[in-house]
């Protein structure tokens, strides 16, 4: 399977299709549960994001610091359902692409499907080998957070599969029918 190289920020995110092999390159948000708790903290009071979530793509990712020389550790996905009771609220101000592991619950997928988002699934187990995709890392808030703190990476050639699709495709659902011998 070839994959094709798409870049951040999606501008036409309908082209993709569940079990999509994708190098991604563009600039990607990092954020885990304990940030996005902090957004909906902050939309709540009516406050203003870190960044601007209109067209943006966010990685769930805990980095490990950068060794001498290197621009970030290892920086494998983490558990994307962790994130989503706040995913939605971020999916419905423009947020156009998320990249984690595993499953989405219905919610998210609805609003995925609602709003033009995409999920993006990365290769658990290869946090030493994404590391190597990232070419800038800068910490643009919650520092306190220490890994959870919210990064602008800047990635290139960034494997990664598409997992839920706008047209409501689920590749943890539909994969292994689709692979699957006779």
């Amino acid at each position: 399977m070839t994959a094709t190289a798409v870049r951040l920020p999606l501008t036409d995110p309908a082209s993709l299709h569940a079990g999509d092999s994708v190098l991604l390159s563009g600039v990607v948000y990092t954020a885990r549960d304990a940030a996005h708790a902090r957004f909906a903290e902050a939309i709540d009071a009516g406050e203003e994001l870190p960044f601007d979530v209109e067209g943006a793509t966010i990685y769930f990712v805990g980095p490990t610091p950068a060794r001498p020389g290197h621009v970030i550790g290892s920086a494998g996905p983490t558990t994307a359902s962790r994130c989503d009771a706040y995913s939605p609220m971020l999916v419905e101000r423009g947020l156009r692409s998320m990249i984690g592991k595993g499953r989405r619950n219905d919610a998210v997928k609805e609003s995925m499907r609602t709003h033009g988002c995409v999920y993006f699934g990365a290769i658990e187990g290869t946090a030493a080998l994404l590391s190597r995709c990232i070419t800038s890392a800068e910490i643009v808030a919650y520092d306190d957070l220490g890994a959870e703190a919210v990064r602008r990476l800047t990635i290139e050639d960034f494997p990664a599969l598409v997992v839920n699709d706008l047209h409501g495709a689920d590749l943890y659902d539909d994969g292994p029918a689709r692979w699957r011998r006779s």
